[in-house]
């Protein structure tokens, strides 16, 4: 069973920071690709950054680029996202996916079957 849990949402000031964590099964973590999106009211769920199944080759989005970072921590299943500079507009529900292998990097939500429940983040100015 495929199963994601995302923590470490919450409310922060234009600038500040907040660090996402997408805990996963060792069979899940191992087996396929994990990325996050996000979705703000109104608008269409978006891909942010993928990461490779072996932690490399990050890839962002440009409106985060600079900011977010990636990564995988094998130790403890775990997919994070490190958000920095955070401003207004990031304000969304923050959700890891996974994907099979052959759609890693896709950012694309019709090819994420597994979902998290979703983090909220909410940034005021």
């Amino acid at each position: 069973q495929v199963q994601l849990v995302e923590s470490g949402g919450g409310s922060v000031q234009a600038g500040g920071s907040l660090r996402l964590s997408c805990a996963a099964s060792e069979y899940t973590y191992s087996t396929y690709c994990i990325d996050w999106f996000r979705q703000a009211p109104g608008k269409e769920r978006e891909g942010v950054a993928a990461i490779g199944i072996d932690g490399g080759s990050p890839y962002y989005i440009n409106s985060v680029k600079g900011r977010f970072t990636i990564s995988r921590d094998t130790s403890n299943n775990t997919l994070y996202l490190q958000m920095n500079s955070l401003k207004p507009e990031d304000t969304a529900m923050y959700y890891c996916a996974a994907a099979s292998p052959g759609y890693c990097y896709s950012l694309n939500p019709a090819r994420y079957n597994h979902w998290g429940q979703g983090t909220q983040v909410t940034v005021s100015s």
